[in-house]
């Protein structure tokens, strides 16, 4: 066909067109979306939205969970048919009352007389947040690096047994005391995590077998030094407990006695800024995001691979380690066992997970993870709601983390990267051409 016969030159020439060519006029090109629409795709298609997802749809099946466990709705559910409002009522009551005494618990109590009084259970929140922080941070930092530490339980102890010795062994005046109780429990839960790097760069052991194991020696270890008198033991007691801690070496009050915050807080705050500049504005922290990413490449650029190991699970041992040392100097001052760690050494990988190992998220997901511990025993203790199903609601939480798609189908999100598919100028034709 000659271009007089082209339809696209008819048009710009006013030529004739034969009448058994179709006539196509030129569309305008799409247009650029708006920044407001950029910003609401990446918002669709990020990270953040499906760890928020992920809490709300575990919250939806809490819900569940708890009108089921109710006695007042397994009691009226028995004539369902017969007054149906009756169980619709009684499974709000019972899921609203929970959750309200779960926010009364963790947030504000709202009975409470005063506003002091009523805030404390925002305190209590972040009490519970402080050492979920820190050893989310250094479960985080390994994520980073490509290593999974799930070693935070012998890191903790081994931490909280340096610090606790020389808490309640040494008299030194207030601050020193406490500044060097920190430093060798944060050196203790370094060179603990340490080896499991050491044993990846030199042997190529794999981290995950090495933390298991290193869990277990770390809790036979202090299980033996608290049964033997002149090591962690109390003098002249039998209990595998330790002495309390002297006053010098214990983390003062932020608000008061009326509150249990304490100085540890404020050091997990500090660890959060700490890591954000490491990973974020440090050539450490490229080396260490260039490692996570691709190993290879990244030696191939010239990084020394098996250091970053090393220095990655020193770093992650010493944050660790922080959060036992929030534990027997700011927690539990009184003395201590082996079951110091309380769990947070394997909470603290929950928390690394909803945080997306990014050091913002991860102080998030630990005051949130703060919130169901603290409001947990209240939802207990007002609705006698088992405790038991707040644990089911952080395993949930995990669970849809750690499936995004299924997240992502729930609620139709778009899947990341993806683009409104464009028709091309042939597509345009054939469709005129079939009309």
């Amino acid at each position: 066909m000659s271009d007089r016969n082209d339809p696209d030159v008819a048009l710009e020439t006013g030529a004739q067109v034969p009448p058994d060519e179709p006539v196509i006029a030129p569309e305008p090109e799409p247009e650029e979306p708006s920044r407001w629409q950029q910003a609401l795709r990446q918002i669709a298609t990020g990270n953040a939205i499906i760890s928020v997802l992920a809490v709300l749809l575990a919250l939806l099946v809490g819900a569940v969970m708890i009108a089921f466990t109710d006695e007042r709705v397994q009691a009226a559910s028995g004539y369902f048919f017969a007054r149906p409002g009756d169980t619709f009522a009684a499974i709000w009551d019972s899921v609203s009352g929970a959750y309200v005494a779960l926010f009364q618990g963790a947030v504000y109590n709202f009975r409470r007389p005063d506003f002091v009084s009523g805030i404390r259970p925002l305190t209590e929140t972040l009490n519970f947040a402080t050492p979920l922080i820190a050893a989310g941070l250094g479960v985080g930092l390994a994520f980073k690096v490509g290593m999974f530490n799930i070693g935070g339980r012998g890191q903790m102890l081994l931490a909280a047994s340096a610090a606790g010795w020389v808490a309640f062994s040494f008299d030194m005046p207030f601050p020193l005391h406490m500044i060097v109780a920190v430093i060798a429990g944060i050196v203790a839960g370094a060179l603990w995590a340490g080896i499991a790097g050491l044993l990846k760069a030199r042997t190529g052991a794999h981290e995950v077998i090495v933390t298991i194991m290193l869990n277990y020696v770390a809790l036979y270890l202090v299980s033996w030094m608290l049964r033997t008198p002149g090591l962690l033991q109390a003098p002249g007691s039998n209990n595998p407990k330790t002495p309390p801690m002297k006053d010098s070496a214990i983390f003062f009050d932020l608000l008061g006695p009326q509150f249990n915050l304490h100085f540890g807080f404020v050091l997990s705050i500090g660890c959060v800024v700490l890591v954000w500049w490491i990973l974020d504005r440090s050539s450490l922290g490229f080396q260490f995001r260039a490692v996570g990413l691709n190993p290879k490449a990244a030696r191939v650029a010239g990084i020394n691979v098996n250091r970053m190991y090393v220095y990655g699970m020193l770093i992650a041992g010493a944050l660790v380690g922080l959060a036992g040392v929030d534990q027997v100097l700011g927690t539990v001052t009184t003395g201590f066992s082996s079951g110091i760690d309380a769990g947070i050494g394997f909470d603290a990988i929950t928390v690394a997970l909803l945080g997306g190992s990014n050091p913002w998220g991860i102080l998030a997901a630990g005051i949130l993870f703060g919130a169901f511990k603290a409001g947990g025993f209240a939802m207990q203790a007002a609705e006698g709601v088992p405790i038991d199903i707040v644990l089911v609601v952080q395993s949930l939480i995990v669970l849809f983390i750690a499936a995004p798609p299924l997240v992502r189908a729930i609620f139709r999100l778009p899947q990341p990267g993806a683009k409104p598919k464009k028709r091309t100028r042939s597509a345009r034709k054939e469709e005129v051409a079939a009309k």
